[in-house]
């Protein structure tokens, strides 16, 4: 017997929760073939199967909770002793079937008619055969990719150990003309992932009538942001300053730029990358905004690490984005939309949310106008950028029209003074207003 395991945990992550099972006790599994998820307080992980054979027994249910390395199922890789014999029996049947249609072929011959038809017939039942031999087990990235794209592991030359299937022969195949021209368009729904009303917290509509009280548990995720949230509320002496910005300048600049943007870097060109920027040419004026505290002494960190707070179905989370001062706006875009993406499906790696020495939150995205963000611990400051609306605002004693966002800036008072945490806003509000300053660097 094989013993099928929780995956690794991170050193911050003490416990996990199993949610669906995708195979039944009894059932045939391939090697690397996804059995269930186990969801974490921050991200979502496939336990592949270790082994080939069938799924012997299943230790733990759904729902359990379970810790790393803990044994959740049992493989039986003997049942994979009848396949070989299996193997040779269709081997031999289709040496009977060749045989059978040779002969077929020659008595068509004898007899004058056109043996053409039944060539093409032998043809095709060889190259099924053929194909289903080859079929070879896909990782599960590409087995994702191959159902999203319509191929089937016939179509798909695997170069991987044992001849699996990566990612990448997929991506392959489906620059081959014959393979794509096979493939289905992508149909306009995507595809559906199991329902997790712990996660969804969803309420039946018929419960809207009177006084009735439904009950749903908190997933893993929403407990960790509660407990992290109250944290810092508890420990952190939060204040938050405002300021407004003329988005009109970089507004007319990504208009005159986002196409041909686009059409170089292979991404579209927002606004995100921009605030991003800005946020860190303050970082670097003031390091303090930048620096946290631990216990008793201040720690400057001589990085930015910025985190992204992305909104997903299963809650809050905040990818980091490494290094920012040293990628590009294409880098920056490209991240974030993939960051994005990825935190929907669950999909975002641990060692992509852990850390980060500064967050932006985009409470615009859904229409905000004013809002006065949470610091995410151990950090000290959190950028909350809003919607741009058109605002009557007054220039050379004149009321005109301009594009306005309000930016909110919540710091940890304990270590950053109001003089810091306004001037740094104020270099966020002068960058964005002037974005020829974050090409200058001035």
């Amino acid at each position: 017997m094989v013993e099928v395991k929780v995956p690794q945990l991170s050193e911050s992550v003490a416990e996990a929760t199993l949610l669906q099972w995708k195979k039944n006790a009894g059932d045939r599994v391939a090697l690397d073939e996804v059995l269930i998820e186990v969801e974490t307080d921050k991200v979502i992980l496939e336990v592949p199967a270790p082994s080939a054979g069938t799924l012997a027994q299943i230790v733990k249910p759904e729902g359990s909770t379970v810790v790393a390395g803990e044994v959740i199922a049992m493989i039986d890789p003997a049942a994979l002793a009848a396949a070989p014999a299996a193997a040779s029996a269709a081997k031999a049947a289709g040496a009977v079937a060749a045989s059978v249609a040779t002969k077929a072929a020659g008595a068509v011959a004898a007899a004058g008619l056109a043996a053409e038809t039944v060539a093409p017939v032998a043809l095709a039942a060889e190259a099924a055969a053929g194909a289903a031999a080859k079929a070879a087990a896909a990782m599960p990235a590409a087995a994702k990719r191959m159902a999203d794209a319509g191929l089937s592991t016939a179509q798909v030359v695997g170069t991987g150990r044992d001849g699996r299937i990566t990612k990448g022969d997929v991506l392959s195949a489906l620059q081959t003309p014959q393979v794509a021209s096979l493939a289905p368009a992508p149909a306009p729904a995507p595809v559906v992932r199991p329902a997790l009303p712990d996660v969804k917290a969803l309420i039946d509509t018929a419960l809207l009538s009177g006084r009735p009280e439904q009950r749903v548990p908190m997933s893993r995720l929403r407990q960790r942001v509660a407990e992290r949230l109250v944290q810092s509320q508890s420990t952190a002496a939060i204040l938050t300053t405002f300021n407004e910005v003329n988005m009109g300048p970089l507004i007319e600049l990504r208009g005159r730029y986002k196409d041909r943007f686009e059409k170089e870097h292979g991404v579209k060109l927002g606004f995100m990358s921009f605030f991003v920027k800005a946020a860190i040419a303050a970082l670097k004026k003031y390091p303090i905004v930048n620096a946290s505290v631990d216990g008793a002494e201040i720690v400057y960190h001589g990085y930015f690490d910025i985190g992204i707070a992305v909104g997903s179905p299963r809650g809050l989370v905040v990818p980091i984005l490494r290094d920012a001062d040293q990628l590009s706006f294409a880098e920056i875009e490209r991240r974030i939309a993939d960051y994005g993406a990825r935190a929907t499906q669950g999909r975002l790696a641990i060692d992509e949310l852990t850390g980060g020495t500064f967050s932006i939150s985009n409470g615009g995205v859904f229409g905000s106008m004013l809002s006065t963000p949470i610091i995410n611990p151990p950090q000290s400051a959190i950028l909350g950028v809003h919607a741009t609306r058109d605002r009557p605002v007054v220039e050379d004693g004149q009321i005109v029209i301009r594009p306005v966002n309000y930016l909110a800036l919540s710091y940890d008072h304990r270590i950053i003074d109001g003089r810091e945490a306004v001037l740094s806003l104020v270099a966020i509000k002068e960058a964005l207003e002037d974005p020829a300053r974050l090409l200058l660097e001035v």
